[in-house]
């Protein structure tokens, strides 16, 4: 890891040709793929019920962003070792730039050809560490939450993709789902949160620092997961798609 030049992504950063250091911008490359899977759903409703709902977007939305996110943790599991000796390197860039090293790799290009690298995304991983070291530790409580949320959540999250989408489901199968994984978001969030503030990681960073990368996202974690418990009781009580503007989808087992 400590070499003279340093490598990003198999691309020197001193490399001054224009082809080596062509791709798109990390950052804008997650937002096209989260904009895309939200889209679809949107889309896709609207082909099969001829209408848009604000519930549905909301969590088409959220569960594009969740299945992305996924992806990203199990490139956590995949590239532990990597990741670990990876922090080494942010945390020396940015003594050297004085640049918080999640920003810049925001805005690092990822050449086309490795846009599914596990390695390129490990940088989600070894950059928030910055923020919270339990990410490069194995043996920690976050750590081992996300990669259970990155193993265990996509089929889920697929299957209400598609019951919120098309009614693809009954109505009560859909709400059980739902039940069991918006809870186990909001209790795991939760219980991460905990585990930050006990273990006094807060005292390690800014203010604005905890506020961009503590607070706010896994206040998402929570309120939109306690939302859609309360879409998934409304499911499994009324026996329909109502909750969700899917007047004509009964759909009871």
């Amino acid at each position: 890891m400590e070499t003279a030049v340093v490598i990003v992504y198999g691309v020197s950063m001193n490399d001054t040709n224009p082809d080596r250091r062509a791709g798109i911008p990390a950052g804008l490359l997650a937002a096209l793929v989260v904009l895309g899977l939200t889209s679809a759903g949107i889309l896709a409703r609207y082909q099969v019920h001829g209408d848009v709902n604000a519930i549905h977007c909301l969590f088409s939305l959220f569960f594009s962003l969740n299945l992305l996110i996924c992806y990203w943790e199990a490139c956590l599991f995949l590239r532990r070792d990597y990741i670990e000796k990876r922090v080494l390197y942010w945390h020396k860039r940015r003594r050297e730039t004085g640049r918080a090293p999640a920003r810049e790799f925001l805005f690092t290009r990822v050449p086309l050809g490795r846009i599914l690298s596990p390695t390129v995304w490990a940088d989600v991983w070894a950059t928030y560490s910055m923020i919270d070291p339990a990410y490069a530790d194995r043996r920690s409580f976050g750590f081992t939450a996300d990669i259970g949320n990155g193993f265990l959540t996509p089929v889920p999250t697929l299957i209400l993709y598609a019951a919120y989408t098309l009614g693809s489901v009954p109505a009560v199968v859909a709400g059980i789902v739902g039940a069991m994984l918006f809870w186990q978001w909001v209790y795991v969030t939760s219980l991460y949160w905990v585990s930050f503030i006990v273990a006094h990681r807060q005292a390690q960073i800014t203010r604005g620092e905890m506020f961009i990368y503590i607070a706010v996202p896994n206040a998402v974690w929570v309120l939109i997961p306690a939302f859609g418990l309360y879409v998934s009781l409304r499911l499994i009580l009324e026996g329909n798609y109502g909750v969700l503007g899917l007047v004509g989808m009964i759909a009871t087992p």
